[in-house]
């Protein structure tokens, strides 16, 4: 599980957890005798779309430098 530290917003920290929360469940899911092809699917969507916010997020807090 991630740990917070002092320069990360606590917004990015809740998407990284909740990145790691949908990983977890994901490989649970896939590892089952007979896993749910339509829940490995929406977890991979969820998963992608946290991403995808986090990236988002980091990209408009980080300073931008003109080169």
């Amino acid at each position: 599980m991630f740990k917070r530290n002092g320069n990360m917003s606590p917004k990015a920290f809740k998407l990284m957890q909740k990145h790691q929360q949908l990983d977890s469940e994901l490989r649970l899911q896939q590892a089952r005798r007979v896993p749910d092809g339509k829940r490995i699917a929406q977890l991979k969507k969820l998963k992608l779309a946290v991403k995808d916010r986090l990236h988002a997020l980091i990209n408009r807090t980080r300073p931008h430098t003109a080169t």
